[in-house]
């Protein structure tokens, strides 16, 4: 015999789903009589709702997933091609990840040596940093320096500068820090506070709202797009996969 649960779970998350539809095609008798068999499916088997709710559940990560992809597609060239945008690694690299970044995170900072051993042990990587300021002013700040020290092709050394910080990049900070790296701290002051500067990271976080990003880090690659901080491991099979759709 099959158990309830198995013929009700999935009816059950239909219902779920298809609610406001269901609520128009049937009549308040018809209605009544199907809450009636679902009310007793529940108490023969309570964990027929668990059941439904993960279905739903699973349902709504796939409809967010195909979104995401779509928005990748659609943005392809603002992701993996902008000319303007920082990169480490093999800037010919067969494979692109792409990761949003705010510099102040601490997950983000986890994620750091997985990614640096991730470039050496394949060359063939190519990452493109996207400055993500999304915990406050500092971040603001911290971008806005890195985006300048790009201007003096420092952007990769204040990068891991900063990535390796346990304190906040307030601007005494930044200077302690910038000169550290060899960058001329009163030009980088003044192109700080460059107009072009905020719109590219304007652009950045409209970009990320478009793939429905929802914090940092967050990396794409292909068409993929992976939340939070991962291991080397995760990192070398998406790579792995990545080459294998090309």
């Amino acid at each position: 015999m099959t158990p309830l649960k198995t013929l009700f779970g999935p009816a059950l998350a239909g219902l779920l789903l298809a609610a406001p539809a269901l609520a128009q095609g049937f009549t308040p008798e018809q209605r009544q009589e199907i809450v009636g068999i679902l009310r007793d499916a529940l108490k023969q088997d309570p964990s027929i709702l668990r059941d439904a709710l993960s279905a739903l559940q699973e349902s709504e990560m796939r409809e967010h997933a195909g979104a995401q992809r779509a928005a990748i597609a659609a943005h392809a060239d603002a992701l993996f091609r902008d000319a303007a945008d920082p990169v480490k690694g093999n800037p010919q690299g067969k494979v692109t990840l792409v990761e949003f970044f705010d510099a102040r995170c601490g997950y983000c900072k986890q994620l750091e040596p997985a990614v640096q051993q991730l470039l050496r042990r394949q060359p063939d990587v190519r990452l493109v940093l996207k400055d993500l300021p999304i915990l406050g002013p500092n971040s603001v700040l911290a971008s806005r320096a890195l985006l300048a020290a790009q201007r003096q092709g420092k952007y990769a050394e204040l990068h891991d500068a900063l990535l390796a910080l346990r304190e906040e990049p307030a601007e005494p900070v930044l200077r302690r820090e910038a000169e550290r790296v060899g960058l001329d701290w009163a030009r980088l002051r003044r192109e700080m506070d460059d107009p072009a500067i905020q719109q590219r990271l304007q652009g950045n976080i409209r970009l990320a709202h478009a793939l429905r990003v929802e914090g940092t880090p967050a990396l794409v690659i292909g068409d993929t797009l992976v939340p939070g901080a991962v291991d080397l491991a995760t990192l070398e099979r998406l790579v792995a996969e990545a080459r294998q759709k090309q």
